[in-house]
């Protein structure tokens, strides 16, 4: 299925966008990720929403997957080290998704995040030429809703938002320096910790009333500390009745024949 983009928008008078589908025998970019933090991140992020339950089989949850676009007559592609799509066209029997065209395979991607490294800073490109950088690509081509910048060995997150006039605006955190992500019902913020061997900086999620989502380690110990609780509980309230089966002996009362 091929679309062409017919609603007025910033990128009409500059580009001719179409939406299609990459072709089978097109050659995907075979780099490798710039550093071990990217996919510990980006899988921590997908960890806690699927032990959430928040993860349904209409959306499309990846990382360094190929968003795709044809602009000007050339194919564009993009791999972001996250991205959400709310809703997508379920992939035909056998076939192994291997990039993303919004409206030719579903709904525009509501959330797409980059985590900074040691290069060139790509991730703030606004080059408008083919072929485009990838600020320029996920606000005028894409019109990705939600843009996230994270710098992983500072800690410091930034949440842009796609405005009105088709452009980034930087977002500022609430209270508890955390960002409300409309499309998802959740919150995202930083937390300090180790995971997979790795201490650091990472990206959080929290539910509208606060409350963290867990990962898969911290449900287990979470149950382990709820199971030992019930256990001194236990212990308690036996430790209770034994003073007071002692107690009413030394009374003359039996305690069993009340």
């Amino acid at each position: 299925m091929t679309q062409t983009l017919s609603k007025p928008d910033v990128t009409k008078s500059q580009y001719n966008i179409t939406w299609e589908k990459l072709p089978d025998d097109f050659k995907l970019p075979d780099d490798p990720v710039e550093n071990i933090d990217q996919p510990l991140l980006a899988a921590a992020l997908r960890e806690a929403l699927d032990l959430a339950g928040f993860i349904l089989a209409s959306m499309l949850i990846a990382s360094n997957l190929g968003l795709c676009a044809k602009v000007n007559d050339k194919i564009v592609v993009k791999a972001p080290d996250w991205v959400y799509v709310p809703s997508v066209l379920p992939a035909e029997p056998g076939e192994v998704r291997r990039s993303y065209t919004r409206n030719a395979e579903g709904e525009v991607p509501a959330v797409v995040m980059e985590f900074l490294s040691d290069t060139d800073g790509s991730e703030y490109s606004n080059k408008p030429t083919y072929p485009y950088g990838k600020w320029r690509f996920y606000e005028r081509i894409l019109q990705v809703p939600i843009y996230v910048i994270f710098e992983p060995k500072s800690g410091v997150l930034e949440v842009y938002r796609l405005s009105a006039s088709g452009e980034y605006e930087l977002q500022e955190p609430d209270a508890n320096q955390r960002f409300w992500i409309e499309s998802m019902g959740l919150f995202l913020g930083v937390w300090e910790g180790e995971k997979s061997q790795r201490r650091g900086y990472w990206l959080r999620w929290w539910d509208e009333n606060g409350n963290l989502l867990l990962w898969g380690a911290e449900r287990v110990e979470q149950e382990r500390q709820r199971t030992e609780e019930e256990r001194q509980r236990a212990e308690e309230e036996r430790q209770r009745a034994d003073r007071l089966m002692a107690y009413l002996r030394s009374q003359g009362i039996d305690p069993d024949g009340i």
